[in-house]
């Protein structure tokens, strides 16, 4: 979302908003000098409440909720997100108290705008008001582009944003990056949705496992766990999510399902009672099992609601997924017959720079295997 503030001494309205690399800032209006803090700070709060909802219906599309039937959270959301249409007239026309009450809109988004438009009215300056309808319309439009699979611009600030769905464009755009580069780029966190590029790394990492397995003789949903006797890894995660694509679910299932329940759990949710339920059973087994009676005590163990990070999950799970397709390479590269020439194969004492070939010709195959494996597997995406 986009955050707006005050500078004092210059007298403006500044919005500032991330864009993966670093954050932007632009300079919306002049501030009038006469105008007091207190009711400059409210105009800008409102307009980064503004933001916050606006921004919520991309996050939460009415698509990813389970109904829309009315009067249900699908239903919500849509109704929400065709409010985008009346926010800056709400700006503009704002509800004003009239004999000591005033009309209060339930949506989030239209009750932030008219916050908007009264903090304009109390200031009266044309010129303001002019300026922040601007701004507003270009924060509107950022989302509307977002919606579309275009993260230019404004809608850059979408990439440091966890969505409960996955547009077909994003993940499109984030596959090709991984065929330039299976192990991932910059790219995947700076210019493509993080739920989308996740969606995208699950099928690679499938990719990646098969072409492992097929080299080591493991099982490719335990591929990743080997690999953190050669290296520490976040391994759990990445196992997961393939042996969850093993048993038959897509990488769009299993990604959003994840990105889902760490978002209801950041919300204060539980969204799976039952699976809380059997996490207890097996640590007070685990506890029973290797500890003294007298220390047994869950309260003692920490306990994850979701694998991932709330704060961020889908970012969190797009670094986890990358990470395993290094996994990967380095249990495959214990075991790949790779031809490279004779010198450097029987050579017993390498040196850095013989060294660092062998590593590039080792990940370049291994690489080139992945490709092969997830263009034959293209329909997992579908």
């Amino acid at each position: 979302m986009t955050r707006y503030s005050i500078d004092p001494d210059r007298h403006e309205l500044i919005a500032t908003w991330g864009t993966g690399e670093g954050d932007l800032a632009t300079r919306v209006a002049t501030l009038p000098a006469e105008a007091g803090t207190s009711v400059l700070l409210g105009l800008a709060r409102a307009l980064s409440l503004l933001s916050e909802a606006a921004w919520r219906t991309y996050t939460h599309p009415a698509s990813a909720a389970g109904s829309q039937e009315p009067n249900s959270e699908g239903w919500r959301r849509e109704r929400e997100r065709g409010h985008f249409g009346e926010a800056l007239d709400a700006i503009a026309k704002p509800n004003l108290p009239s004999g000591g009450s005033m009309v209060v809109s339930y949506s989030p988004l239209i009750e932030s705008a008219n916050r908007v438009g009264r903090a304009l009215h109390h200031l009266d300056n044309p010129d303001l008001t002019k300026a922040v309808l601007a701004e507003a319309a270009t924060e509107l439009a950022a989302v509307e582009s977002s919606e579309l699979g275009d993260l230019g611009g404004r809608a850059q600030q979408a990439v440091l944003l966890s969505r409960e769905d996955a547009s077909p464009v994003q993940v499109a755009a984030a596959d090709r990056l991984l065929e330039q580069n299976p192990f991932g780029t910059a790219e995947l966190f700076s210019a493509v949705d993080p739920t989308a590029a996740a969606v995208a790394a699950a099928h690679w990492l499938a990719a990646a496992a098969e072409v492992t397995a097929e080299a080591s003789g493991d099982d490719p949903a335990q591929v990743v766990l080997e690999a953190d006797n050669i290296e520490a890894l976040p391994h759990e995660t990445p196992t997961l999510v393939l042996g969850l694509i093993e048993d038959g679910a897509t990488p769009y299932d299993v990604v959003t399902g994840l990105v889902r329940h760490a978002m209801h759990v950041a919300n204060g949710l539980l969204p799976d009672p039952a699976g809380l339920r059997e996490q207890l059973e097996n640590l007070e087994d685990a506890l029973t099992e290797y500890t003294d009676d007298e220390e047994d005590d869950p309260e003692d163990t920490g306990l994850r609601l979701t694998p991932l990070d709330p704060r961020r999950p889908a970012r969190d799970l797009l670094e986890d997924l990358l990470t395993g397709i290094h996994g990967c390479w380095l249990l495959h590269s214990e075991y790949d017959e790779l031809d490279t020439d004779e010198d450097l194969r029987d050579a017993q004492d390498w040196d850095d720079e013989q060294a660092e070939e062998h590593q590039r010709r080792s990940r370049d195959h291994f690489a080139q295997l992945v490709r092969d494996t997830a263009a034959a597997n293209r329909d997992r995406l579908v």
